[in-house]
């Protein structure tokens, strides 16, 4: 009912840029919050930012001054703008979105994630 499709990854060198955005699709009826969580090999799931529909954003420590999360509503698009990317930011990227989709007449919650973009930061 609902899809999740991230693009942007890729292999960058340390010090440099890289912007994700994953798009929401279905019929989707409101999005409360998005997020972007990234997960190594041997390593469990983490938060790296998250943006709710008010606006209001959180980021992990690690990420803070070099990562920035945005959102446009009006294509349930979110975005990751990693600046400054060191080697340790390599990672499987993941999209999640807590929302509400329409399925006959009816709406329902869900959480929803993408299928994951790979970011490598490697000279």
């Amino acid at each position: 009912q609902v899809q999740l499709v991230e693009s942007g990854g890729g292999l960058v060198q340390p010090g440099g840029s890289l912007r994700l955005s994953c798009a929401a699709s279905g019929r989707i009826r409101s999005i409360n919050a998005m997020a972007w969580y990234r997960q190594v090999p041997g390593k469990e799931r983490e938060l790296v930012a998250g943006i709710v529909s008010g606006g209001s954003t959180n980021y992990a420590d690690s990420v803070k001054g070099r990562f920035t999360i945005s959102r446009d509503n009006a294509k349930n698009t979110v975005y990751l703008q990693m600046n400054s990317l060191k080697p340790e930011d390599t990672a499987v990227y993941y999209c999640n979105a807590d929302l509400q989709y329409w399925r006959g007449g009816v709406y329902f919650s869900s959480n929803s994630w993408g299928q994951g973009t790979q970011v490598t930061v490697s000279s």
